[in-house]
C-alpha cells in the first residue's frame, strides 16, 4: 500500500489545480497587484524633465542608483511615483528587528505573539514613513541641485515630490501586505521580484546584442548561460539545506493513560540571514562611486580618485571588501533574526532537549556552536553567487541585472511561492488524500 506521502504526491496534477478555486482567485489577485505596481512604475514626478533626468542617471547608472532602479523595476531611471520602492520599509524592517534585541520593551513585545507583532509592525510602519519623508526629500533637493533636471523650481516642487514618493511607498507597503493576506507569497518579496524579472529579457536581449556585433562570442556567451543555470541550481540546493537537530520528549502522562516520548528536529537553515547580506555590502560599496558621481571630479582630492577607482566593478580591493562584508553580515544579521538562548529556553518550557545535552545553558551553547558552523558554510556560499558574476560582469560587460544579489533574490522568492502554491493544493486535496487512505473514521461509527 503506497503511503500517504505518495499519494498525496500523485494527486497533485493538473486536475487538481483546475479545482483549487481559492487557489486560482489568490493568483489572480496577486497577478492583478503586480500589474498594478508595473503600471505605476511609469507615472513621472510632477515637474520634472523626464529627458535631462534620462541623459543625467546615464551616468550614475553603474552606481548606487543602478541598485535601486534593479529593486524598484526601473522606476528610479524614470523618476516615477514608485522611485523609493519597497525600500523604506525594509531599511526600517531591519532597523526594528536591529532594536529589539537592544530595546528591551520591544524584545518582550516580540515574545508577547501576534498581539505583540502588530505592535511591532505598526512602529515599523511609522519607521518608514519617517524614512521614506527623508529620503524623499533628499531626492528633490538633489534633483533641483542638477542643471535643468527641474522644470519650476521651488518648495512646491519639494512638497510635491515628498509627498508622490511617499505616498508611492506607502501605496506598495499596503499592495503587498495585500498580496500577503489575499494572494500568494509574500507580498513584499513579490513587488522586489516582479521589478527584477521585469529587466531580465532586456538584459538577456543585451547580452544576444553584444553576441550580435562581435563584441562576446558565441561560447562565451553559452558559457554565461551555463554559469547562470549552474548558479540557479547552487541557490536552490542551498536555500532548501538544513541541519537539522534531533528533539526529544520525554513520556509523559495523561489522567490513565501513558502517551510515549515524541521525537521531533530543528530545523537549522544553511543560510539563515537570506539575501540582506549582499545587499547591505552592495549598497555600502557604491556609496562612494555615486557620490563621486554627483560631485565634480576635478574638486576631488588625488587620494579620493584613487579609492574610488579601486572600488569599481571587477577590482581586486572591490572584490575583497565586498566578500568582507557579505560574511560580516552573514554572520551579524544571523545573530540577530536567531537567538539559541530564546530556542532553548522554550524547549526546556516543553520539555524537550537534544540527546546528550544537559537542557538549558548548554543546549543554548550548543545550538550556537552549530549554527555558527552551519553560517560559516553559509557565508562562503553568498560570496561565492555574489562575486562569480561581478567577475564575469567586469570581464565581459554583461548587464548589471544578471548580479548574483538579483539571482538570490528572484530564485528565493520563486521557492517560497511554490511551497506556497503546493501548500494550497496539498489543503485542496486533503480531504481525498483521506478518502484514499480509508481513514472514514465517521462512517466507523455509524
Amino acid at each position: 500500500m503506497a503511503s500517504a506521502a505518495e499519494q498525496l504526491a500523485s494527486n497533485l496534477n493538473f486536475s487538481t489545480f483546475a479545482k483549487a478555486e481559492d487557489l486560482k482567485k489568490r493568483l489572480w489577485f496577486t497577478l492583478g497587484a503586480l500589474l498594478v505596481y508595473r503600471l505605476g512604475t511609469y507615472i513621472p514626478l510632477p515637474g520634472l524633465n523626464p529627458e535631462a533626468f534620462a541623459q543625467a542617471f546615464q551616468g550614475q547608472s553603474g552606481g548606487i542608483l543602478g541598485l535601486f532602479n534593479m529593486f524598484s523595476g526601473g522606476a528610479v531611471e524614470r523618476m516615477a511615483i514608485f522611485a523609493l520602492g519597497i525600500m523604506p520599509y525594509i531599511s526600517a524592517s531591519i532597523i526594528v528587528q536591529l532594536m529589539t534585541s537592544v530595546v528591551p520593551s520591544l524584545e518582550q513585545l516580540k515574545k508577547e505573539g501576534e498581539q505583540g507583532r502588530k505592535v511591532i509592525n505598526q512602529y515599523t510602519r511609522y519607521g518608514t514613513v519617517l524614512l521614506g519623508t527623508l529620503q524623499a526629500y533628499g531626492i528633490a533637493v538633489g534633483l533641483e541641485s542638477g542643471n535643468g533636471l527641474v522644470v519650476d523650481p521651488g518648495w512646491f516642487f519639494k512638497v510635491s515630490t515628498v509627498i508622490s514618493l511617499l505616498g508611492g511607498t506607502m501605496f506598495l507597503m499596503w499592495l503587498g501586505e495585500q498580496i500577503t493576506s489575499r494572494g500568494i507569497g509574500n507580498g513584499i518579496s513579490l513587488i522586489i521580484f516582479a521589478g527584477i524579472v521585469a529587466h531580465l529579457p532586456t538584459a538577456l536581449a543585451g547580452t544576444l546584442e553584444l553576441g550580435r556585433t562581435g563584441a562576446l562570442s558565441t561560447p562565451l556567451i553559452l558559457a554565461i548561460i551555463v554559469m547562470v543555470v549552474a548558479v540557479i541550481a547552487l541557490i536552490v540546493f542551498v536555500e532548501r539545506a538544513q541541519r537539522r537537530l534531533l528533539i526529544q520528549y520525554p513520556k509523559r502522562q495523561v489522567g490513565n493513560k501513558m502517551f510515549q516520548g515524541d521525537t521531533s528536529h530543528l530545523p537549522l537553515k544553511l543560510n539563515t540571514s537570506g539575501v540582506i547580506p549582499a545587499i547591505f555590502a552592495s549598497s555600502l560599496l557604491l556609496l562612494p562611486a555615486t557620490l563621486a558621481g554627483f560631485a565634480n571630479t576635478a574638486s576631488l582630492p588625488s587620494w579620493a580618485t584613487t579609492v574610488v577607482a579601486a572600488l569599481g566593478h571587477g577590482q581586486p580591493l572591490y572584490m575583497v571588501l565586498y566578500g568582507g562584508m557579505i560574511a560580516f553580515f552573514a554572520f551579524f544579521y544571523t545573530a540577530i533574526v536567531f537567538n539559541p538562548k530564546d530556542t532553548a529556553d522554550n524547549l526546556k518550557k516543553h520539555g524537550g532537549f537534544i540527546l546528550g545535552i544537559r537542557p538549558g545553558e548548554r543546549t543554548a551553547e550548543y545550538i550556537d556552536y552549530v549554527l555558527t558552523r552551519i553560517t560559516v558554510l553559509g557565508a562562503i556560499y553568498l560570496m561565492f553567487v555574489c562575486i562569480l558574476p561581478e567577475v564575469m560582469i567586469a570581464q565581459t560587460g554583461v548587464p548589471f541585472y544578471l548580479g548574483g544579489t538579483s539571482l538570490l533574490i528572484v530564485v528565493s522568492v520563486t521557492l517560497d511561492t511554490v511551497a506556497q502554491v503546493q501548500g494550497h493544493l496539498i489543503a485542496q486535496q486533503y480531504e481525498g488524500l483521506i478518502k484514499k487512505s480509508k481513514l472514514r473514521g465517521g462512517k466507523r461509527g455509524r
